[in-house]
């Protein structure tokens, strides 16, 4: 007979993360080890941190990297998107300040194993965290962009774009990303390098 998982506490998930030298999300006691990232994977999250970071300058918003932890509270859900904005006061669980409670936009850079997961039981984590405005989600094997902005009433609409010199607008955050920038430098199924 299989014996039980272990369940880990919130308290021991986060002792264990802080000494860590490789990250793990942490859902319902459950703690996943998250894989490396490919070179399409960095090149693309390295270009939207570039171009947030440079629109975003003058405005009261911080651009995180994947090393930033967010929590989304119906689940105790901890979690690293790949970018990560918040605008205003950021709000943290601790005094270690490595957990992020008020995301506005969340960006998730999708790789073959993990873009059901992402676009599914992440987002509907996601959703549930009060501050959160928008999410991209961003192919890293094809051109291929989606973004779900909340609605007043609670709702999320979505858009996306499989063009090159298409633009996503980025109400949450006042800031518009041309896809030619998101996929700067990127080859796509072995093909030449987009610029």
């Amino acid at each position: 007979m299989a014996q039980p998982a272990h369940r880990y506490t919130v308290a021991e998930y986060l002792a264990l993360e802080r000494k860590a030298e490789t990250k793990s999300e942490f859902l319902n006691g459950e703690i996943f080890a998250m894989a490396g990232a490919s070179r399409r994977h960095n090149l693309i999250t390295a270009n939207l941190i570039t171009r947030l970071s440079l629109q975003l300058e003058r405005q009261p918003c911080e651009v995180y990297p994947s090393d930033m932890r967010v929590k989304a509270p119906a689940a105790d859900f901890y979690t690293y998107p790949d970018v990560t904005v918040s605008c205003g006061e950021p709000r943290f669980e601790d005094v270690d300040l490595d957990i992020l409670l008020n995301p506005t936009l969340i960006v998730e850079v999708l790789s073959k194993s993990t873009a059901g997961y992402d676009r599914g039981a992440k987002f509907d984590q996601y959703r549930t965290i009060e501050s959160l405005r928008e999410v991209l989600f961003v192919d890293q094997e094809t051109i291929h962009v989606v973004q779900y902005v909340r609605q007043a009433d609670d709702t999320w609409v979505l858009s996306e774009s499989r063009n090159l010199s298409g633009t996503m607008s980025l109400a949450s955050v006042e800031a518009r990303l041309r896809l030619a920038d998101i996929y700067a430098k990127v080859r796509l199924d072995g093909g030449p390098k987009r610029i």
